[in-house]
């Protein structure tokens, strides 16, 4: 059962929303009105259906329709199921009825019948819950994982019949824009799978698939607008469901991304509110200060803790009020909607910090218990390594109530890291062995996200001056440091840009689109640098694939010296492999005898990406910009 401490936050107010009524419908089947209920005005009942077997038995029903409140609302006998109570919002286009489903009922439909001016009825489905059970669905992402990160609608357009819908307030494709829709979606994925699969992934994170149906720039998916869909250009509800299952079949997981603290302008929540209260109210548009800095400051001001937690995101991502325990539960039981639904691994969470701190444990906490093998790994893009440790799980006191249970951060300091390394004639490797030092703060490090650049930032491969030999060495660290790995679309192949603005580092994926001349998921079509990229960084990551102990041994760092960083990733086994970076311009001569600890008992490696034989452990000539990634024999 869920724990004590949470029940009176579920009890009575779980919620939840359906998808709408449109020309192009999900092809999942939902709960549908009856011919009355629709000539009535019930527009949608959320969530559109639930399941039998769920360890909280609380559900909360959202129904929304003209002047529904005047109704009164009944529920059928069922055996299993009772209708608690019913409870009005502030509009009168809004109901709340309260059920409980007890662990003797069975899958069925339930007969909700309103009466007011008429009668309606209501057909709303139970389910039959399966995912505990089958070991297929929600995995969870483990230091053995590899994640690609991608932009649906910049990788690949697989189906063009999903590029036009005239009800639709973007409606058409223009690839000539960088703030237009250009036609990806969830079938050109999966036509890829293959590709993902040679490159050495094991997980596809995808920006947010649920629609997105708003004026401009609906591409990227942060401003949801409905809560319980899929984007139709992507594809519909159940060709979602298909795309996880078919996934896991390729040995792929997928990761979910979700907005927590906001939602688009035109959502149906914001244009037809269900009560003021439902969002962060201001005399005027007022925008948060973006600085978790004002949570956790000893000495800080209300005023700019509110900013923070309570300021909208941007003018059209209106800011969702989770201290009211109706829009937490609202959320928290969408997200479990969508993992029983699609059996999904990971939640990646955006702008996770914005979120009211109680909430955020309660979601969790939530998830956790009707989900244990769920991954969640929050973006806290934040300046300090204790910062970032704040909002995963650490060893840290509570701060104002709030002890985060979040398992995963992308991690942003080590990230920061690899670009200082790398810049200039001779970087600052010190920053690297610095990134990892402070990873006493965590419950367990090894969790965090690493990464070399994502969708908010420039390329990794422009930030380092298109330097192809520095560009190795950020692979190879990326790739045996500790952590889950995340590599942005297109860095395997050199793509590049920089984030001024944001749309030059969100261009299609050459091959993906029609006409292209170029197509790089073909090993033909990677001529020149891009194909030794490609080369360079699938051997490492198959290379981790095969070998546990690069992706899960201990790690031990040395000090760099004279510019060369050297770490270890070793296991009980007796397996060990050395990683040796030099970003100094010059050749350096390193010894050693410093690093006896960890090569006593071998004599000799062998470099992976080469097969470059070190017939020596006690002194080594590393070349100037060279990442070594050396196996060690005995």
């Amino acid at each position: 059962m869920i724990s004590a401490r949470f029940l009176p936050l579920l009890a009575g107010t779980l919620l939840a929303t359906t998808a709408p009524a449109l020309a192009s419908a999900p092809a999942a089947p939902i709960a549908t009105a009856t011919p009355a209920a629709k000539a009535a005005g019930i527009q949608r009942i959320d969530p559109t259906f639930w399941w039998v077997g769920m360890k909280n038995p609380k559900l909360q029903l959202l129904v929304h329709g003209p002047g529904i409140a005047s109704s009164t609302a009944t529920l059928k006998a069922y055996e299993g199921v009772t209708l608690d109570g019913v409870q009005k919002l502030e509009s009168p286009n809004y109901l709340l009825l309260n059920l409980t489903i007890s662990p003797a009922a069975k899958p069925g439909k339930l007969q909700l019948e309103f009466k007011g001016d008429k009668k309606q009825t209501y057909s709303y489905e139970l389910r039959q819950r399966t995912t505990p059970g089958d070991k297929s669905k929600v995995q969870g992402l483990t230091q053995q994982d590899f994640i690609y990160f991608l932009m649906p609608d910049r990788f690949s357009n697989g189906d063009p019949k999903n590029d036009y819908f005239k009800d639709m307030r973007a409606p058409k494709v223009a690839r000539d824009s960088m703030y237009a829709r250009h036609g990806g979606d969830l079938k050109g994925i999966e036509n890829h799978f293959d590709y993902l699969k040679s490159l050495g992934a094991t997980a596809i994170w995808m920006t947010p698939v649920t629609e997105n149906d708003m004026p401009k720039a609906s591409y990227h998916g942060y401003a949801l607008t409905d809560y319980y869909n899929t984007d139709r250009r992507y594809g519909t509800l159940q060709e979602y469901k298909q795309f996880v299952d078919r996934a896991h079949q390729n040995g792929l997981k997928v990761v979910h991304d979700v907005v927590l603290n906001h939602m688009g302008s035109k959502n149906y929540l914001f244009l037809d509110q269900p009560a003021k209260d439902w969002f962060n109210q201001w005399p005027k548009f007022t925008r948060s200060n973006y600085n978790s800095s004002a949570l956790n400051d000893p000495y800080g001001s209300e005023l700019d803790r509110s900013l923070y937690n309570r300021g909208w995101f941007d003018t059209t991502m209106p800011d969702v009020n989770q201290s009211n325990p109706l829009v937490a539960t609202y959320l928290i039981q969408n997200f479990l909607w969508w993992v029983e639904y699609t059996g999904l691994d990971a939640y990646r969470i955006d702008t996770y910090p914005y979120s009211d701190p109680k909430f955020l444990m309660h979601w969790g906490q939530a998830l956790n218990e009707e989900f244990p093998n769920l991954f969640k790994f929050g973006e806290a893009w934040v300046g300090s390594t204790a910062q970032q440790a704040f909002f995963a799980r650490n060893i840290f006191q509570p701060v104002d109530g709030f002890k985060s249970n979040l398992e995963s951060v992308f991690d942003f300091q080590s990230q920061g890291a690899i670009h200082d390394a790398l810049r200039g004639d001779n970087g600052n490797m010190n920053r690297l062995y610095e990134a990892l030092q402070g990873d006493w703060m965590y419950e367990d490090a090894s969790r965090n996200v690493t990464f070399l650049d994502n969708h908010d930032m420039s390329r990794f491969y422009s930030v380092i001056g298109e330097d192809f030999a520095k560009y190795k060495m950020g692979v190879a660290w990326l790739l045996t440091t500790r952590g889950i790995p995340q590599l942005y679309y297109g860095t395997e192949v050199l793509m590049k840009n920089f984030s001024n603005p944001d749309g030059l580092v969100r261009e299609d994926f050459p091959g993906g689109f029609a006409g292209d001349q170029k197509n790089y998921f073909t090993a033909a079509g990677r001529t020149g640098q891009a194909g030794e990229a490609f080369t360079y960084l699938s051997t490492l990551a198959n290379y981790r694939k095969t070998h546990p102990v690069v992706a899960t041994g201990k790690l031990m760092q040395f000090i760099p010296q004279d510019g060369v960083y050297t770490y270890f990733r070793y296991n009980d086994q007796g397996q060990a492999v050395m990683v040796m970076l030099n970003g100094s311009k010059d050749e350096k001569t390193v010894d050693g005898a410093r690093f006896a600890e960890r090569t006593n008992g071998f004599s000799s490696g062998t470099e992976i990406t080469t097969g470059a034989t070190l017939g020596s452990l006690s002194s080594f000539k590393i070349p100037a910009r060279t990442a070594w990634v050396v196996e060690l024999k005995k």
